[in-house]
């Protein structure tokens, strides 16, 4: 059987080409009729199905595999080190040193510069004051002063004053707990935003009739904050302005009296009346009373800068309970349209344009008389526009402003003293 078996393999040799094995497992005759050999152990490799052609063999797992290179020891480290000694009495060049010194400067200089840089970026996307200080345009239009230097002026009379100033917040529970002072705001109770960003705020609501959500937005704060500045700055405004006299005795009203009045030169005030349209109540009580014939919907009046009086209060009522009625003496002389009936309840002249009455026409001198009355009293309705054109007063006023309106208009009555020149100019001198 043994024998067989080796004929059958050394059979089989014979019938492989050499095509099948790699020319590294070959022996190439030492003569020209020898025969070439195989290796020992040689299995053919080349084959039709992979083109005759030997793979690379792949990387082993143990290839493969990443590991840790093994650590330097500190002596092979200390191996690689330069140890040289310094010179101490050596001197660096001066040509070096201007180098160095000139290095520096260029570094601190475009540092300056890349911080300025930053603090404009940060300026220009923050909603504050200091964003629109190079616009008279977004000045007189966010705050309706003329300019920012003319708003500056302004802040500079009135900042001396603030640090006073008391948070609604801190006078509701003052009153609740029973005291009678609440502590001064310090500068460290003001951290979101500052004072000045603060005014400007309030006159952005006031002047432009902003929402307190959108103020919330813009000035990147919560709109109860808002809501907290607005109330904050309507009470100190009113009590700072407030407090300045306004009413001027005969004397100087006749100092300054302009030319165009000489014909009434004992005029000592206008008086007019305007309407502030409000939004209607759910109440039908509130509704009648707050209906204003005149202009066919809930309103609110207003006069001598008086408190708001419903729309269906007359003129001459508010007149009366106004207070100005006090003020008035006999040398005095008052000018009015002609639904003030106000001659029956002051002690002094009342220049007001004639009835027809019965009359079919007007005398000549009657017609000059109103014209007269008519071309000065409209510097009061100038006035009244000047303090409506804020556009929080331009179109229905909430009932959830109603606990502060009457400071709001009176702080937009005394606030136009401020931003604006005078509508009639003294040409005597």
């Amino acid at each position: 059987m043994s024998r067989r078996k080796i004929f059958k393999t050394e059979h089989l040799q014979r019938q492989v080409c050499s095509r099948h094995f790699a020319t590294d497992q070959l022996i190439e005759p030492n003569t020209l009729d020898g025969r070439r050999r195989l290796v020992k152990g040689a299995v053919p490799t080349l084959f039709e199905w992979n083109h005759f052609t030997a793979q690379t063999p792949g990387a082993s797992v143990w290839e493969r595999r990443e590991r840790p290179t093994e650590p330097v020891s500190r002596e092979e480290q200390e191996e690689h080190i330069d140890v040289r000694d310094h010179d101490y009495c050596s001197t660096p060049e001066p040509a070096s040193l201007d180098m160095s010194s000139q290095a520096t400067e260029d570094n601190s200089k475009t540092v300056e510069d890349l911080q300025k840089q930053l603090q404009e970026l940060r300026v220009q996307r923050e909603f504050c004051l200091q964003r629109f200080a190079g616009s008279d345009d977004n000045i007189r239009f966010y705050t309706r002063f003329p300019s920012y230097n003319h708003l500056m002026a302004f802040w500079f009379l009135i900042e001396p004053s603030i640090y006073k100033m008391v948070l609604v917040t801190r006078a509701i529970s003052a009153a609740k707990s029973g005291y009678t002072r609440t502590s001064i705001n310090g500068p460290s109770t003001r951290q979101l935003l500052q004072p000045i960003d603060e005014f400007f705020l309030f006159l952005c609501f006031l002047s432009v009739g902003l929402k307190e959500r959108d103020l919330a937005n813009r000035f990147n704060v919560h709109q109860s904050t808002v809501s907290r500045i607005i109330a904050t700055w309507t009470s100190f405004l009113t009590t700072l302005l407030g407090s300045q006299c306004i009413w001027l005795t005969p004397a100087e009203v006749q100092a300054h009296l302009p030319e165009a009045f000489k014909d009434f030169p004992d005029t000592q005030v206008i008086l007019d009346c305007t309407e502030l349209r409000c939004q209607t109540p759910s109440s039908l009580l509130l509704q009648s009373e707050l209906y204003s014939t005149y202009k066919s919907h809930c309103s609110m009046k207003v006069t001598f800068v008086s408190s708001l009086y419903g729309g269906s209060v007359s003129d001459k009522e508010i007149f009366k309970q106004s207070g100005i009625a006090a003020l008035l003496t006999e040398n005095m002389a008052v000018m009015v349209d002609k639904g003030f009936l106000i001659s029956d309840c002051c002690k002094c002249k009342v220049y007001c344009p004639p009835f027809l009455s019965k009359q079919k026409q007007m005398p000549a001198y009657q017609v000059r008389e109103t014209q007269a009355i008519a071309r000065l009293r409209v510097h009061v309705e100038r006035v009244i526009r000047r303090i409506k054109e804020n556009k929080l007063f331009d179109g229905v006023i909430l009932l959830s402003h109603a606990y502060n309106i009457n400071q709001l208009f009176a702080v937009a009555c005394m606030l136009s003293n401020y931003q604006n020149k005078a509508l009639v100019k003294k040409w005597v001198k």
